[in-house]
């Protein structure tokens, strides 16, 4: 084929199993491409030896000819984000604290990605601990957006957004605390997918009960979004939080027809503020809907309450996670990740009862908008791709931002929701950077959100287009 690394993650599989490209024709040409694009981007930070992939690609094709079964992935390049444990392969979480550190284990992701026919080939950059949604640290520096370097590629997972965006690779890995899987698939152009939580299970994990941060999908398409899913999601007894669906569900085609599906379209998203520049990007996803036959209504679900409960509860993971490390490696790590410990460790038992309440109060005020609506549909980010060399918006639309999160509100407190989000390549700044559209759908309806997202692909012109 002309080019393995434009094409479709589930058509690669379909030529690799046919015996019309091989695994091997496939690796070289995803290596190329980082050899091309990378050094510019800085969205791969560590890549394994050409000899070991294409020995991998050798086996994917040994596999093929011998007539062994073959996974949904299978001889499809992958890479981690470096916050995710890869046994045998160096793992920094973006720290200097960490920048040796090489697992003896492999997430339970890697495993399921490995196991599905996957060849991993290397780690993708975040900023340090996953903090904030600028991807830089002083491991590796900054990665840039491919539409415009001069720019940032948001982030927590933002190293994934690039190498998807720049066909580096096909399929990718990343998580989602407060929009990490979202708004770096929306500065890229690519779509990111927060699964339910529990739909793809989390080992190891130091909060296995807490349902805020996931693991999740990122690809150029809903279709290969869902793939990636089915291999992904599915029960582990590891994660207490994990569904029994398995995740051969997501195999199913996308099709659908969505006439008289009631869909909340919000631009506001209460008094969240955001740059003029994104609503009137997206304004043509609104025509997109209503051709696809959905009934559009402006309405916002009341938020209240949301900001306490995000930044108290995401204090406490801080301290959770990496206080420990303060102590001993203050003098390494960056400046918000101290503060968010700090503000953890200020904590007492009332401030988080009063989190709690609030949240509780979220979730119910949540369920009863999502009886009247089957979808929300939002803003992904609240501004559009900023300077590289600026760490986080300090105000927007004239709204000063009080901490270094709060410019992500509109997919932050979406998180709180317990509801599957997903970022679609919905429309571009006068400047040329994309701008995605967020599609929130009803507890647990995971394949609901693919669904629109796919349908709304194809009445969007561009939409997943590479940069």
């Amino acid at each position: 084929m002309s080019d393995p690394c434009s094409a479709a993650a589930g058509e690669l599989v379909r030529l690799i199993a046919g015996r019309e490209v091989s695994a091997v024709e496939v690796m070289r040409a995803h290596l190329a491409r980082i050899e091309a694009a990378n050094p510019r981007l800085n969205a791969i930070v560590t890549l394994l030896p050409e000899a070991t992939l294409l020995g991998e690609a050798e086996k994917a094709d040994a596999a093929v000819a011998a007539g062994d079964p073959l996974g949904p992935l299978h001889g499809l390049p992958v890479a981690h984000k470096d916050l995710t444990l890869t046994r045998g392969i160096r793992t920094t979480f973006g720290s200097p604290i960490f920048a040796d550190f090489v697992p003896e284990e492999d997430a339970l992701i890697v495993e399921r990605l490995r196991a599905a026919g996957a060849i991993t080939i290397g780690k993708t950059n975040t900023p340090e601990f996953g903090a904030g949604s600028q991807t830089f640290n002083a491991v590796f520096g900054p990665t840039r957006n491919p539409w415009d370097a001069t720019k940032t590629c948001g982030g927590s997972s933002g190293g994934a957004a690039v190498a998807l965006a720049t066909g580096m690779v096909p399929i990718a890995d990343g998580s989602d605390y407060g929009g990490s899987l979202r708004n770096p698939a929306s500065f890229c152009g690519v779509v990111g997918f927060r699964p339910s939580p529990g739909r793809v299970p989390v080992w190891p994990d130091e909060t296995p009960w807490f349902p805020v941060p996931v693991q999740g999908p990122m690809a150029r398409s809903a279709a290969d979004a869902a793939l990636m899913l089915s291999a992904i999601a599915g029960p582990d007894p590891r994660a207490p939080l994990s569904l029994a669906e398995p995740g051969e569900v997501f195999r199913k085609p996308l099709d659908r027809d969505f006439r008289g599906v009631r869909v909340a379209w919000s631009t506001g998203f209460g008094d969240v503020p955001f740059d003029p520049r994104v609503p009137a990007a997206l304004a043509p996803a609104r025509g997109a809907l209503e051709r696809l036959g959905c009934e559009v209504e402006d309405a916002d679900p009341d938020m209240d309450g949301a900001d306490v409960a995000f930044d108290r509860w995401r204090a406490w993971y801080f301290e959770l996670n990496w206080g420990p490390l303060l102590d001993r490696h203050r003098e390494s790590m960056k400046d918000t990740v101290i503060w968010n410990i700090e503000q953890g460790r200020a904590l007492g038992a009332p401030d988080l009862a009063e989190a709690s309440r609030r949240w509780t109060a979220l979730l119910r005020r949540a369920r009863a908008f999502f009886e009247r609506y089957e979808f929300l549909a939002l803003p992904v980010s609240q501004v559009p791709p900023f300077d590289i060399g600026v760490e986080y918006p300090a105000e927007i639309a004239g709204v000063p931002m009080r901490t270094y999160t709060d410019w992500m509100a509109s997919c932050a407190w979406v998180s709180l929701l317990g509801c599957p989000a997903v970022s679609v390549p919905a429309g571009k700044t006068p400047e040329g950077l994309p701008v995605g559209l967020q599609i929130v759908g009803r507890p647990r309806d995971d394949f609901g959100v693919l669904q629109l997202a796919h349908a709304l692909e194809q009445e969007l012109p561009g939409s997943g287009k590479m940069a």
